[in-house]
């Protein structure tokens, strides 16, 4: 009798291994999810992608309303429309990063249940597509920065790191519900309360100088803190406020951490009880 060889499929080791090299191999797949992902979102929709350009500009317009002509947060000599800008150019990309990961399993629900692949692919190719409405908000944070003059220096070359750490948070967020929500359907109800909730913690629409020193490195163990004020002060050429920066970043790797921990014991369960 001709022997057979048997591909035996088991889960690694350690709980913290991201399987890269895995998902390396499978890196036309992500294209695909993360092609369809954004196809998907704006299928049938009135006016298209144009949503990616109306959501941060008419937020901004209301911020702008509500919190220069009222409020009056300060902003030092920064015209808080560009304010309000910077800091929903990154905050939309996350909210909606993390919205559509966290459901991304239960809406492939038919490829999670009929082949093996790499699992975290899913909830990273959700937050991938969201990268296509960043584009469009930093389009129009030029176009604001152009039109209040706004030079930058040569600080600005820093933006792309925050950029990259706001991805890993949202990504890692995203992975974290994505897990939880195939095993407890909750998640989905209480996503949207738990973004706002997250929005007025950071400094979205109001400056981080607004918290006194002595809560302010707490207050940074909100991930979004540090690279939203890192964010602005590379785009502004404002000091660095490093020991608030650092605070974040050690947040945003624990966070991580836990995620990958968290999502690894639970993908063995996924097509079982999804």
């Amino acid at each position: 009798m001709a022997a057979t060889d048997i591909t035996r499929i088991t889960p690694s080791g350690s709980r913290l291994r991201l399987g890269a090299g895995e998902i390396w191999r499978q890196r036309e797949l992500l294209y695909f999810l993360t092609l369809r992902d954004i196809k998907i979102r704006y299928k049938q929709t009135l006016i298209g992608v144009a949503w990616a350009v109306l959501q941060p500009v008419l937020t901004t317009v209301i911020f702008t309303l509500i919190f220069s002509g009222w409020a009056r947060f300060d902003t030092n000599d920064i015209a808080y429309p560009l304010f309000a800008m910077t800091g929903l150019t990154l905050w939309l990309f996350v909210q909606n990063a993390v919205s559509m990961a966290s459901n991304s399993f239960v809406n492939n629900t038919n490829l999670v249940t009929k082949v093996y692949f790499p699992r975290l692919i899913v909830p990273l190719a959700a937050t991938l597509a969201a990268l296509f409405d960043l584009i469009f908000s930093i389009a129009v944070l030029a176009v604001l920065m152009i039109y209040y003059s706004a030079i930058p220096s040569p600080q600005i070359l820093l933006v792309p790191v925050f950029m990259i750490f706001a991805f890993v948070l949202a990504a890692a967020v995203g992975t974290l519900l994505s897990a939880l929500n195939v095993r407890f359907r909750d998640v989905k109800f209480a996503v949207p309360f738990f973004l706002q909730v997250w929005m007025i913690a950071s400094p979205v629409f109001y400056p981080a100088s607004m918290i006194s020193e002595k809560w302010r490195l707490i207050f940074a163990i909100n991930p979004m803190v540090g690279i939203l004020e890192g964010f602005r002060s590379a785009i502004f050429n404002k000091p660095f406020d490093w020991p608030l920066i650092g605070v974040s970043v050690i947040s945003l790797l624990l966070i991580a951490a836990v995620a990958v921990v968290i999502f690894r014991s639970m993908e063995d369960d996924f097509a079982d009880v999804i």
